[in-house]
């Protein structure tokens, strides 16, 4: 089982803003101002779920350590979707490198966060329907397995 220690800083990084960057993702992609606050709650609540009760030991160790803003709060749509998935592709190599056990754990994880955002206020929107779907293609083989049973929001 990997650790944090296995990877390198790189992509522990990627491993962390792949995931918390697809929650900021669907929240950019259908923006109302109250609901930036329900959106980051939801993205908080799952994030500290995960924490505590993921079953991967290395899902709870990147969900220990993420910040829910990878992004400077001037950065553009297109630079927050560029970094996404930039991230995500470092951090799906590295997991098959490393630790190919966790991959579907963590593909689950960056789902059910985007998914967990998305229905956090309003219900799903058809942008972030388009955005969940761009980062299950960025996740690659798997991801359409691990988001078959939706997420169910954090307690």
């Amino acid at each position: 089982m990997a650790t944090k220690a296995d990877f390198t800083e790189e992509e522990w990084k990627a491993l962390q803003t792949g995931a918390s960057g697809a929650g900021m993702l669907v929240a950019i992609s259908d923006s109302g101002f109250w609901d930036t606050f329900k959106e980051a709650s939801a993205l908080a609540k799952h994030v500290n779920a995960a924490h505590t009760a993921n079953e991967s030991a290395l899902v709870r160790e990147i969900a220990d350590h993420l910040h829910s803003s990878p992004f400077g709060v001037t950065a553009s749509p297109q630079e927050v979707e560029q970094g996404t998935f930039g991230s995500l592709h470092t951090g799906i190599a590295a997991l098959q490198a490393k630790s190919p056990e966790d991959l579907d754990a963590y593909r689950k994880f960056v789902l059910d966060i985007a998914q967990s955002v998305a229905e956090a206020a309003h219900g799903v929107a058809p942008a972030e329907s388009a955005a969940i779907e761009k980062i299950k293609s960025a996740l690659g083989d798997g991801s359409a397995a691990a988001s078959a049973s939706p997420a169910q929001p954090p307690a």
